[in-house]
Formats: C-alpha cells, structure tokens, sequence
C-alpha cells in the first residue's frame, strides 16, 4: 500500500519498512502499573493528585528489562515496538526539562531511552506514544474525562496555550534527545478537544521538521500516515474518499493496555494469529499490546502467548512479513495473503482431504505445508459436470485447482499452504 493513500506524497521512502514488518508489540506502563486496575485508573476512581501520587511514592520498576522485551518482540515475529511515553495521567518514562514528573526523577531511570536503545540493538523499529491528554498538568482543562470532573477544579482558570506549549516542548525533547524515531502514535481526540485545542496543523509541521521519516497515526484530528482501529478487526482493506490507507489494528491480550491483574479474558494464541493475518489479507498491520506488571515484567500469561505466537511466525514469517492481499477469492474459512509470486493459503478450519480453489487452475506450479515443507499434490478440474455418486463428489467449474489433503490436521495454530505462482498470475 507505500505510496497508495492521499498523504503519500509527505512520506519518505523509508517508510515502506511499516507494510513489510506488518506485526508490532505496544507496550503500556506507567503509573497505573503498580495499581493494576487498568491504565484509566485514576479517572474511572475519581482519584485526586494526592491519592493517584501513592502510586508516585512507590513506582519501582526493578524488573523493567527492555533489552528481554526487545529480544521477546523479536522472537515473537514483530518488526517494530511502541512505548507509552507519557499517558493520560501525565507521567512521563522520559527524562523531560519541562516537568519533574517522570521516571527519571522517582528512579534515576530514562525509560525512554532504555527502550529505544534496546529496540534498535535487536534491529526493530522504535515508536513511541505520546497522550495529547495531560491530568496531571495544572492548565489542562478539566473535562468529561478529567479524574477532578465534578470538582471545583473545574471552575478553576486553566489555559490550554500553556499546555499546548508544554506539549509541544515534550514532542521536541522526543523527537531530537533519543535519535531518529520512526513512529509516533497520539492518543487522541473527542468532542471536547481536537485539533484546535491541540494545535495540530502546527505540531504536525514540527513533527515533520523534526524528523521527515516518521510515521504519524490519525488520533490528532488531522490526517496522518496511517489509520488505528482500536479493539476490532476489519474484515476489508480500508479506504478514504475511496483511495486505500495504511492501517494498524490496535489489540490488548486481555481487554485492558495497561496491567489489570484481575482482567482474565485473554485472547488464545491462535485467535491472536488468525487476527494478524486477516489484517495482512486486508492490507494492514496488526500490533498487539502488552502490561508489564507495576514491577516492569511481562506476567506469564502474556509471556506463554507470546511464546505460542513465536513458534508460529518462526515457521511461517514470510506468509506475513512483506505480505499483502490477494485479488483472488480465498475458499471459505480460509484466507490468502501474497508475497510476490508465492499466495498463501491459510486455513480457519481444516477440511476432509479435498479443498477447492476456484481461478487457480493452470496458475500454481508447486504447492506444501509451509511449516514442514511437506508437499501437497493438486490437480485441475476440466469443468466437465456429472453427478456425484456414492464414491466419487461432484464436478467442480472450470478453472477450479483441487489441493489434495491430509486427513490430520498440522499441529500449528493455524496451517498454512504455499502455492507458487506462474510468472504471469
């Protein structure tokens, strides 16, 4: 999709790295961490400064190894990494000269830069997010998602020009203290704030001053490079004014970005695996959030998903990476994604011996099981009819390639059939 959206002409070629990774970790940690009720903590609880500051006065990520996360991001199949620079609650992961609010003032730590520093030494794409929502900054103006809302800190004089002046000072420090960055998620807009309240045409012209290669998501109000669906997944490639866009589908494992201990509706591996490649089959990427707990680890049910999710994408990356959609009609349950000469066929449920693909017939030279390479023989209908009988099916159309199967389904979690093309197909 490089270069096929209204914004292409603003992208440096660089950019092409976003459609070829197609996988990516989100990571949320923060303050919220160590409460483990969810990343909105202190505004779904109403909490004060004073009452969300306990979290302050204990924040201790001793277990926070970024050099493990980069290496688990890896092994799980992902190109590139997005950290939470600074979330809703103001508190930043970054060493700021703007605020004192931040990881390096209550642990002598640069999260930030630990992060970026360990993402590039394991060869992944570095992101960072950056909450355009500030509740802990005194001249953010108290509104319906305020923890003080219903307060009388909402008659109190608050001047957003300020704070769009510390907002725009932090993108700054982001975007010339920790080397080039290669995307940047905002987080985001709603009725009561927007573009205007964000003064985003002039942030968007900073951002590109700052660093012409970046990738900037859509949550500013204005256009940007890429689209972020949140927590559902589209089922066709995306348009805008009928021209194709990038896209991200955004997923927690369990429901909640930040650490919720007591959150337990994860998602299965496979379904994780399904999602990532109907994202690739509609021409999107797919990144897949994880909480390290209030200590900084990743708790074992994520590590165990992720795991699962890497002994998938070791035998099958290149049905993914550098994948994009087919124009030909996938078989139902099933899905295909292509790379160049190669379409990929992969199988939501796994059928009795005979799997129809309607259009392929005289186009494939060679079919296998990717995982194992193991071949699987074809052959072409002629389209001529006849009526089934108690030991042969029916006719299929002509043009159809039937794939021959095995009976026991592959133990992966999801099987996927390489087909190689003709040259002309």
């Amino acid at each position: 999709m490089t270069g096929a959206h209204p914004e292409s002409a603003q992208l440096a070629p660089s950019t092409g790295w976003f459609d070829e990774a197609r996988f990516g970790l989100f990571v949320h940690f923060g303050l919220y961490s160590p409460a483990a009720r969810h990343e909105w903590v202190r505004s779904r609880e109403a909490m004060s400064q004073q009452e969300y500051d306990r979290y302050l006065h204990r924040f201790d990520p001793d277990l926070f190894d970024a050099r493990q996360l980069a290496r688990t991001a890896r092994e799980s199949g992902m190109r590139y990494a997005v950290l939470t620079a600074k979330h809703h609650d103001g508190f930043c992961l970054f060493d700021s000269a703007l605020t004192d609010y931040t990881s390096a003032s209550a642990t002598g730590r640069d999260l930030v830069r630990e992060f970026v520093d360990a993402m590039r030494a394991e060869g992944l794409r570095v992101g960072l997010y950056y909450s355009l929502l500030d509740w802990h900054h005194p001249d953010f103006t108290v509104d319906e998602h305020h923890p003080l809302r219903g307060t009388p800190a909402e008659r109190e004089h608050r001047d957003m020009a300020r704070y769009r002046a510390y907002m725009t000072g932090q993108i700054r420090e982001l975007l010339t203290g920790y080397g080039d960055i290669d995307l940047l998620f905002f987080d985001f807009s709603y009725p009561e704030k927007g573009p205007k309240e964000w003064g985003a045409d002039e942030l968007m012209r900073l951002v590109r001053e700052l660093q012409p290669g970046i990738l900037v998501n859509d949550r500013m109000g204005v256009p940007g490079d890429y689209v972020t669906p949140e927590q559902y997944q589209p089922d066709r490639p995306l348009e805008r004014d009928g021209e194709p866009v990038r896209w991200e589908a955004c997923h927690t494992l369990n429901g909640s970005w930040g650490y919720d201990r007591d959150n337990h509706d994860y998602k299965d591996p496979g379904l994780l695996v399904r999602m990532l490649v109907q994202s690739v089959a509609c021409g999107g990427n797919l990144i897949l959030n994880v909480g390290p707990t209030g200590r900084g680890n990743l708790d074992p049910r994520a590590r165990a998903t992720l795991a699962a999710i890497g002994e998938w994408t070791a035998l099958h990356a290149r049905a993914v990476r550098g994948a994009g959609p087919s124009t030909y009609e996938a078989p139902a349950n099933a899905l295909y994604t292509r790379r160049g000469r190669h379409l990929y066929l992969h199988l939501l449920a796994w059928p009795l011996k005979h799997l129809h693909l309607p259009g392929l017939a005289g186009r494939v030279r060679y079919a296998q099981l990717l995982h194992d390479g193991s071949e699987i023989r074809f052959q072409e209908t002629d389209g001529a009819r006849h009526e089934h009988n108690n030991l042969a099916p029916p006719g299929q159309p002509a043009g159809t390639l039937t794939l021959n199967l095995p009976i026991a389904r592959p133990d992966v979690l999801l099987p996927v059939i390489e087909l190689e093309l003709d040259e002309e197909a």
